[in-house]
């Protein structure tokens, strides 16, 4: 983003950030991604351009929906991307949202685990 973009405070990219990409992972690897991040950092920053903004929107709602996150802040702006070597500069659209661990994560996450594993040991058996 933009430094003057209203509201927006440069960070470090960290561990916990994740740059979302519509086109080289699944939905479901950045979901996975999200919820092992969100135990280990207790907050997530998630960053798309362009087409893959839809992408990452969906991974904020699913992970929010299941309980897991909640939403502590949302920015926007127009990064322009290119505009080397004589090429031409191109504006793509950019969104960031940070999450932060739910007060129910810890408990949503052991029955997921305690579901997963009674399935493994059925199809074990």
């Amino acid at each position: 983003m933009a430094e003057g973009a209203q509201g927006y405070e440069p960070r470090q990219r960290g561990s916990n950030r994740i740059q979302v990409s519509s086109t080289k992972k699944s939905m479901f690897f950045y979901v996975n991604l999200a919820k092992r991040l969100l135990g280990e950092h207790g907050e997530i920053h998630l960053s798309a351009l362009g087409m893959a903004v839809s992408t990452m929107v969906s991974i904020a709602e699913i992970l929010k929906k299941d309980g897991l996150a909640e939403e502590t802040r949302l920015a926007t702006c127009m990064d322009t991307i290119g505009g080397e070597g004589g090429r031409r500069s191109v504006q793509k659209a950019k969104m960031e949202i940070f999450l932060r661990k739910s007060a129910q994560y810890d408990q949503i996450i052991a029955v997921e685990r305690d579901r997963d594993l009674a399935a493994a040991e059925a199809n074990g058996a």
